[in-house]
């Protein structure tokens, strides 16, 4: 059976930095590259990084349920997972990794449930004053989407109850090593 690892975290926590390890470390999986409707960055890739739709099309998606999840995650800012790319990863007898916002993960660990076939990992940093300091030193961010993007955070940190597995980022390293042991763990029982 094809397994689903969802990792989520707020925005600064890590994740993406867990994924790609376990990307690199474990050949059995695949990473599954959402859809969105934000602009792409000057290093992203169309088709690596995310499909970029725009928000008329994303809706028309929507209506057709071509999404296993998605989140309207800022106004007119979509982002969700399509289904013919967890089939293309499935047909290529991979698990999928993700990682997607907390209320995607929740989403999609509630379309699929069963604890033999999806493990949803939140990543949460040591406090959020880590977390706020990781925000700031990115410089990714104007002042205003720095504050929108520190609100979110506040608020998905609520959420870490809604996960399987809470996985701390302090020392890297260490949270590596523990997402690549959680993860061979899951897929190979």
């Amino acid at each position: 059976m094809s397994k689903l690892i969802i990792l989520t975290a707020p925005s600064g926590a890590g994740k993406t930095t867990i994924v790609r390890h376990l990307l690199n470390t474990i050949p059995e999986l695949a990473f599954s590259i959402s859809a969105t409707t934000r602009e792409r960055r000057p290093n992203e890739v169309e088709g690596e990084d995310y499909y970029y739709i725009g928000v008329a099309e994303f809706k028309k998606l929507i209506a057709e349920d071509a999404f296993a999840e998605w989140q309207e995650v800022y106004p007119d800012r979509f982002y969700g997972t399509l289904h013919r790319e967890m089939a293309r990863m499935w047909a290529e007898g991979k698990h999928i990794v993700f990682d997607i916002d907390v209320k995607g993960a929740v989403n999609l660990k509630n379309a699929y449930p069963d604890p033999d076939q999806s493990l949803a990992i939140f990543v949460k940093p040591p406090s959020k004053e880590a977390l706020f300091e990781r925000l700031r030193r990115r410089n990714t961010e104007n002042e205003e989407s720095l504050r929108e993007r520190l609100a979110k955070a506040e608020e998905e940190l609520t959420f870490e109850n809604k996960f399987d597995h809470i996985l701390v980022n302090d020392v890297l390293e260490d949270a590596l090593d523990e997402a690549q042991t959680v993860v061979r763990r899951f897929i190979h029982t």
